[in-house]
């Protein structure tokens, strides 16, 4: 699109890195809201220029109403700028105009805009004075702007001169920034700082291209490959004699038969496995009374032990 400028909104500012390292300061214009309200050719008007309409106006009058209905607006913009162009007939009304088509990454821009107002100041914070010195007696002269003239000759003060009074709320412009990035939502990220407070109307025109752009640092998330699930497959089930598939009831039944089949098996296991070890246990001790060593007492039979040591014990004393 051979247009060279836009309207936007001033949305932050920020800062950011570039790929080499260098920290930047940034600001965010939201510039998505761009429709083409007016085509005026060199026959009609005597120059080739688009009137561009940015943002929505609740309350308006019949003239800006009808003027954005002549265009086929959806609403009544709220500003209106014009940008001279060479040719119109790639123009429409009523178009609206993507952020992208316009700007790129390494545009150099002028940015103009409403700064911030300051109020009344002084000389030494409008115009950066030094002020007056503090010896001499001069204690009261240190922001003061000191002589403003001469005496008969002129016997005036000439006009243009650097005195206290308000201070910002005027158009300024900050030229020769740089175009950083531009979103995917129409948002223009622009190296440097822009004047206007936040929300303020600000106006980008292009004015060149840098050709050793560096483009902004991203942060590239790395996707995790997600790990193969492995395929399990379906035991077939058993089909019956007359080929249909077992019922839901039937293959339950089936499993309880065999869980009972299994316990009582497990339990004559363990009850076998027990009397397999008293076996052993009594031999031992029958043989252990053969080869005339006294027996060894299990565990189980304390009591027996105890009587036995006490009959002894009695028939020694008789």
């Amino acid at each position: 699109m051979n247009l060279q400028g836009l309207i936007g909104k001033k949305s932050y500012q920020s800062q950011g890195f570039l790929e080499d390292g260098t920290r930047i300061p940034v600001s965010a214009v939201a510039a998505s809201d761009n429709f083409i309200s007016q085509v005026k050719s060199q026959d009609k008007e005597g120059y080739n220029s688009v009137q561009i309409a940015f943002g929505s106006k609740k309350k308006t009058t019949k003239a800006l109403e009808g003027h954005g209905k002549k265009a086929g607006l959806e609403k009544t913009a709220r500003f209106f700028r014009e940008i001279r162009v060479e040719e119109v007939s790639d123009f429409t009304p009523g178009t609206k105009i993507e952020v992208s088509e316009v700007f790129k990454p390494g545009d150099i821009v002028d940015v103009s805009g409403v700064s911030k107002g300051k109020g009344w100041a002084g000389v030494v914070k409008k115009w950066h004075f030094r002020g007056g010195p503090r010896t001499h007696g001069q204690s009261d002269r240190e922001r003061a702007p000191g002589s403003i003239g001469q005496t008969t000759t002129p016997g005036r003060v000439y006009k243009g001169k650097k005195m206290g009074g308000k201070m910002g709320h005027v158009t300024s412009t900050v030229r020769n920034l740089e175009v950083i990035e531009v979103t995917n939502d129409g948002v223009i990220l622009i190296k440097g700082l822009i004047p206007g407070h936040i929300n303020g109307l600000v106006m980008i025109k292009k004015v060149g291209e840098n050709k050793k752009f560096v483009p902004l640092y991203k942060e590239v998330e790395e996707e995790k490959q997600a790990e193969p699930q492995k395929e399990v497959q379906a035991a077939e089930p058993v089909l019956e004699e007359d080929g249909s598939r077992p019922s839901v009831s039937d293959d339950a039944q089936s499993n309880e038969e065999k869980a009972q089949a299994e316990e009582p098996a497990s339990l004559s296991d363990s009850q076998q496995t027990v009397s397999e070890e008293i076996a052993e246990n009594t031999e031992s001790a029958v043989s252990s009374s053969d080869n005339g060593q006294t027996p060894t007492v299990s565990s189980e039979e304390p009591v027996r032990e105890e009587n036995k040591e006490k009959e002894e014990v009695n028939e020694d004393a008789k």
